[in-house]
C-alpha cells in the first residue's frame, strides 16, 4: 500500500508490454491510476518482452536502468503495470532499495483512499487482505525460523505462521460482516420487488461520468471529479420519472480493464445490485477516442457478473465536448425500441430525453388519454400531478375535472383499475 502524507511519493512507472507493442491507451490509463493515487511521477520506463523473466520480471539490463533512475531521482516507489510474484517483488525491492508495487496493489490503494462508508471500508480491507495473503512471505522473511532463547525453545508456531493465522481470522470476520450486508441488501431488494418498484443500475468504465449523471438525476450530491475511481461507495436513490411511477437508481463502482479478481469477489454484495436490475444504463464517454475498447471491457465485466442478459440502454455522455453531432437525441433500433441516448450530464442537456427513454424501456410507450374525475377523486388527481402526467385541465358544469394526461400503459392500467 502507498503510505499517504502531505508530500506525494516520488514514483517511477514501469510499463511492460507482453503483446509486442506499447498500447498508448493502456499506458496512459496506468499513468492516470498513479496520479489518482497521489503519485508524483518522476520517471517512466517502457519495455517489450515476449515473456517475463523469473528474477525481476524485466531483464537484468532493464532492471539496472530502473535502478539508476531510482537513484538519480531518489524515488520512493516503483510501480509495475504487470502482476508480480512475491519473489519478484522481493528481488526488485532489494535491487532498487525502495518499495515496489504492482497494478493491483495500486488500485487497492486508490480504493482505500476513496472508501467512505462502513461497507466500502469492509470491502476494501477484505480485498487488501486477500491480495496480501498471496505475498505475506515478503514482509516476514527475517522471522521464518522459530523464536529461540530461554523459555522460547521447542515446538511452536513460526512468526510467519502466526501472522497467516491472524490474517485468516480477520478475513473470516470481514467475510461474515459482508455476508450480513449482502443479506440486508437482499432484504431491501425483495421489498422493492414486492412493491413492484423497478430498479436501474448505472454501469460503465471509470471516469465516464456515472456519478455526475447520478447526481443530476437524483440530486444525491455524491463526490465527483475528473479522475479514475473518484467515487467508490455504492449509492441508492429513488427517482421520480415524469409521467411514470417512481423507480430506484443505483450507482456502482466504475469498471476498468483487467479488474483484479480480488476486487470483484470483495465487491460481490455491491455488484449484486447490477445482476438484479430491471435495466442497465451503460454510460460511455462519447468524446473518448477509445470508446469501443472500453465498452468491450465493461461488457466483459458484466459477463463475469452473469449480467449480460439484462436489458441495456446505452447513454453517450459528454456530448458538450464534441465539436460535431453534439445535440441531445434518442436513437431507436429495428424493433423501434430506444437503445441509445446522447446527453451531457455536466450541462444537463438531454436529461429529459433520458428520463423519457428510461420510462419507455421500463413501462412501455406512453399513452395519451382524456379522463374525467369527480371532486371525490381529488387524491387520484393529485397523484397524476405528482407524476407530471397532466397536460391540460378543464372543468365541466358539474365541477368534474377534465384532464388530458400522458402515462405509461402500465401506470394507466394501475391507476384507473384502482379508480374503478
Amino acid at each position: 500500500m502507498l503510505e499517504h502524507s502531505h508530500k506525494a511519493d516520488k514514483v517511477i512507472l514501469v510499463y511492460v508490454s507482453l503483446t509486442g507493442s506499447i498500447e498508448e491507451e493502456d499506458f496512459n490509463e496506468f499513468k492516470e491510476l498513479a496520479i489518482s493515487a497521489g503519485a508524483d511521477i518522476v520517471g517512466c520506463v517502457t519495455s517489450i518482452k515476449r515473456a517475463p523473466s523469473a528474477q525481476y520480471f524485466v531483464g537484468s539490463g532493464k532492471a539496472g536502468e530502473i535502478q539508476a533512475l531510482v537513484a538519480s531521482h531518489q524515488a520512493e516507489l516503483v510501480l509495475f503495470n504487470q502482476p508480480l510474484t512475491p519473489a519478484q517483488e522481493r528481488n526488485l525491492e532489494r535491487l532498487f532499495q525502495c518499495r515496489v508495487l504492482e497494478r493491483t496493489g495500486l488500485i487497492l490503494d486508490i480504493f482505500a483512499q476513496r472508501a467512505r462508508t462502513f461497507e466500502g471500508k469492509l470491502q476494501v480491507e477484505l480485498a487488501q487482505l486477500q491480495h496480501l495473503a498471496t505475498r505475506l512471505v515478503r514482509g516476514w522473511t527475517h522471522l521464518e525460523r522459530q523464536k529461540g532463547g530461554i523459555g522460547l525453545r521447542g515446538p511452536g508456531e513460526t512468526q510467519l505462521e502466526t501472522d497467516r493465522r491472524l490474517l485468516r481470522q480477520r478475513v473470516k470476520v470481514l467475510a461474515e460482516r459482508l455476508e450480513k450486508v449482502r443479506i440486508q441488501r437482499d432484504q431491501g431488494r425483495r421489498a422493492r420487488q414486492k412493491a413492484l418498484i423497478p430498479t436501474i443500475s448505472i454501469v460503465g468504465y471509470t471516469n465516464a461520468g456515472k456519478s455526475t449523471l447520478f447526481n443530476r438525476l437524483t440530486h444525491a450530491g455524491i463526490y465527483t471529479a475528473n479522475q479514475l475511481f473518484a467515487t467508490l461507495d455504492p449509492t441508492i436513490r429513488r427517482l421520480s420519472l415524469p409521467n411514470a411511477s417512481d423507480i430506484i437508481v443505483t450507482d456502482t463502482v466504475g469498471f476498468i480493464r483487467d479488474l483484479p479478481p480480488d476486487l470483484v469477489a470483495a465487491f460481490r454484495a455491491t455488484l449484486e445490485e447490477v445482476t438484479h436490475a430491471s435495466l442497465l444504463l451503460h454510460i460511455v464517454d462519447a468524446h473518448d477516442p477509445n470508446l469501443a475498447a472500453k465498452m468491450t471491457q465493461v461488457e466483459q465485466v458484466l459477463q463475469a457478473l452473469k449480467a449480460e442478459q439484462i436489458p441495456q440502454l446505452l447513454v453517450y455522455n459528454k456530448i458538450d465536448l464534441l465539436t460535431e453531432d453534439n445535440q441531445p437525441k434518442l436513437q431507436r433500433n429495428a424493433e423501434n425500441s430506444i437503445d441509445r441516448v446522447w446527453i451531457s450530464s455536466q450541462t444537463g442537456q438531454g436529461l429529459g430525453l433520458l428520463q423519457q427513454a428510461i420510462a419507455e424501456r421500463l413501462f412501455g410507450e406512453p399513452v395519451y388519454r382524456r379522463v374525467s374525475l369527480t371532486p371525490r377523486q381529488a387524491r387520484l388527481r393529485s397523484e397524476l400531478y405528482r407524476m407530471q402526467a397532466v397536460l391540460t385541465e378543464d372543468t365541466d358544469e358539474l365541477g368534474n375535472y377534465l384532464l388530458s394526461i400522458r402515462l405509461t400503459k402500465a401506470d394507466f392500467a394501475r391507476l384507473f383499475q384502482e379508480k374503478n
